[in-house]
C-alpha cells in the first residue's frame, strides 16, 4: 500500500500541530518518523490512521481518497507505546479480538480465525504464551503481542506509536532487530514513530526527520546522519559539537580568531559549526584549527571521552570528543583540534 500526504494542516487553537506536510511513503517500505515531543510526528501518525482529521490538505492510499474513509474502513493496524492489551484475556483471546468483531459478513469461521492465531503467535515467537494473560509477560513479550494483534486482521497500513518507548534500553535493541526482521517477511507497510534517533537509524529503510510541525528532512538513515540537511537535524541526529562561528571574505573566525578549516560555501555572517564528536581528530598542539586543555577523560568501550576546554580569542568554552583508546589523554594535556568532517549553518536573522 502506497501512502501520499499533501499540504497537511492541522492546528490545535493557535499552535500549528503540522504546517503544511507533504509525504510519499512506497508501498512495503518501513518509514520512521523522528524528532522531539511537540513535533507533530504523533499527530500525522493519527490522521494516517483515522483517528484524526486534518484541518486541510489530502491523504491517499494507492491513489484513493483515505480521509474519505472513517478509521475502520482503512484496514490499519495500529501499535501503541503501553500495549492495550486486554488484562481479562488470555494471549490467544487478545490477538483473536480483532477476527472475532469482524462484521459477520467478513468474519472468517472459528477454525480459521484460531489457525490465523496460532500463525501469528509462531511468527512473533511467543506460541507457548497462548494461555498467559498480559500481567504474566514480560514488557517485550506483551509488545509482540500487541504487534500480533495487529497483524490478525491483516492490514494493508501498520502504524506503531513509539512501539518500543515503555521498554528498557536491552530490551528495546532487541526488539529493534526483531522489529526488521518481521519487516522483512510480511513486508507490509509500515510508520512508526520514534524520538529516538538509534532506533530510527536502526530499524528504519527512510527517515522523516520533522521540527515544529514541518519536515526538516527526508533519507535514508545513512543520507540524514552524514549529510544533514539543516542545523535542526545535524544537532539532533548524533552527538554534534557546536560551535558559534563567524564567516567572511572566505574565512570562518571562532571568538575573532582565524580557523584553518574550509569555508565550504557557507554564506557570509553569523554561523555556527557542527562537528561530530567522533570527527574531531586530535594531535600535539598547534597541529590543528582548535587548541584547548584537557580537563577530563573518560574510558568506556573502544573510545575515551575527553572533556577539553578550548580557547580560541575572545570565545572559551567547553567541548566534549571521542577518541580512540590508543592515543592516551591525560587532564592538563593541551592539544591541537582538528574538525575532520565538519557543516557551517547560518544563524536565522
Amino acid at each position: 500500500m502506497a501512502i501520499e500526504v499533501k499540504n497537511i494542516v492541522k492546528k490545535f487553537g493557535a499552535f500549528a500541530a503540522l504546517d503544511g506536510v507533504d509525504l510519499k511513503i512506497a508501498n512495503g517500505e518501513l518509514l520512521a518518523l523522528l524528532g522531539p515531543s511537540g513535533s507533530g510526528k504523533t499527530t500525522l501518525l493519527r490522521i494516517i490512521a483515522g483517528l484524526d482529521w486534518p484541518d486541510s490538505g489530502e491523504v491517499s492510499f494507492d491513489g484513493e481518497d483515505a480521509l474519505a474513509r472513517g478509521a475502520g474502513e482503512r484496514h490499519v493496524g495500529f501499535v501503541f507505546q503501553h500495549y492495550a492489551l486486554f488484562r481479562h484475556m488470555t494471549v490467544f483471546e487478545n490477538v483473536a479480538f480483532g477476527l472475532r468483531v469482524q462484521p459477520r459478513a467478513v468474519r472468517k469461521k472459528e477454525a480459521s480465525i484460531r489457525a490465523r492465531v496460532r500463525e501469528l503467535l509462531d511468527l512473533v515467537q511467543l506460541d507457548w504464551l497462548a494461555d498467559r494473560y498480559p500481567s504474566q509477560l514480560s514488557g517485550g513479550q506483551r509488545q509482540r503481542i500487541a504487534l500480533a494483534r495487529a497483524l490478525a486482521i491483516e492490514p494493508r497500513i501498520l502504524l506503531l506509536d513509539e512501539p518500543f518507548g515503555a521498554l528498557d534500553a536491552k530490551v528495546r535493541k532487541e526488539l529493534r532487530q526483531w522489529l526488521r526482521s518481521l519487516h522483512n517477511e510480511i513486508n507490509v507497510t509500515s510508520i512508526f514513530v520514534t524520538h529516538d534517533q538509534e532506533e530510527a537509524l536502526e530499524v528504519a529503510n527512510r527517515v522523516v526527520v520533522m521540527d515544529k510541525g514541518r519536515i526538516e528532512q527526508i533519507g535514508t538513515p545513512g543520507e540524514v546522519y552524514d549529510n544533514p540537511a539543516t542545523a535542526f537535524v545535524h544537532g539532533f541526529i548524533g552527538e554534534s559539537i557546536v560551535l558559534p562561528v563567524n564567516v567572511s571574505d572566505g574565512c570562518v573566525r571562532l571568538g575573532g580568531k582565524p580557523l584553518n578549516i574550509e569555508v565550504n560555501g557557507a554564506a557570509s555572517g553569523a554561523s555556527k559549526l557542527f562537528v561530530r564528536r567522533h570527527d574531531m581528530q586530535v594531535g600535539p598542539a598547534g597541529s590543528g584549527a582548535l587548541e584547548g586543555a584537557v580537563r577530563h577523560v573518560r574510558s568506556f568501550g573502544p573510545i575515551q571521552r575527553a572533556e577539553i576546554a578550548l580557547c580560541a580569542g575572545e570565545c572559551a568554552t567547553v567541548i566534549e570528543i571521542d577518541a580512540p583508546r590508543d592515543r592516551e589523554l591525560q587532564s592538563g594535556d593541551i592539544v591541537g583540534l582538528q574538525p575532520r568532517r565538519y557543516r557551517i549553518f547560518a544563524v536565522p536573522e
